[in-house]
């Protein structure tokens, strides 16, 4: 049985990373590629302030998710699975870990720290506490 790895995009040089590590370190694995869409981010952006707008900031951002994934399963020289989900990017991405019961998760670093990291929280952080298998932070 090949082992299934998760691997987060968001379009970063850290997330490109992950996903050359991955795959040079799992060269056998099926690797998942997964862009979470955060609806929290329509509220800061103009479109997300009047009504009606929410549908286009969707449609948007659904569109910009698939030219990530698109984008980063070219990077690699192998067949990948893509999946573009919403919601809370570290909750939907231990959730989606568990729905393809994936042996891992290949995250990268955006490297904050200080005030930052206590205001904003990371991501990377969260997903390591809150997966139940190994999460390994490409930096």
């Amino acid at each position: 049985m090949s082992k299934r790895i998760l691997v987060p995009v968001d379009g970063s040089d850290k997330s490109a990373e992950a996903l050359r590590f991955a795959a040079d370190e799992w060269p056998d694995a099926e690797l998942t590629l997964l862009h979470v869409i955060n609806p929290a981010e329509a509220a800061s952006t103009p479109e997300g302030t009047f009504p009606g707008a929410v549908e286009q900031w969707y449609e948007a951002a659904r569109e910009r998710g698939e030219t990530i994934v698109s984008n980063a399963a070219e990077s690699v020289d192998r067949a990948v699975e893509t999946r573009v989900e919403v919601g809370r990017p570290a909750h939907t991405i231990v959730e989606v870990a568990d729905d393809i019961d994936a042996h891992g998760i290949v995250i990268g670093s955006h490297g904050r720290s200080g005030v930052s990291r206590v205001l904003l929280g990371s991501v990377a952080e969260s997903v390591m506490r809150n997966a139940d298998r190994p999460v390994t932070v490409v930096r």
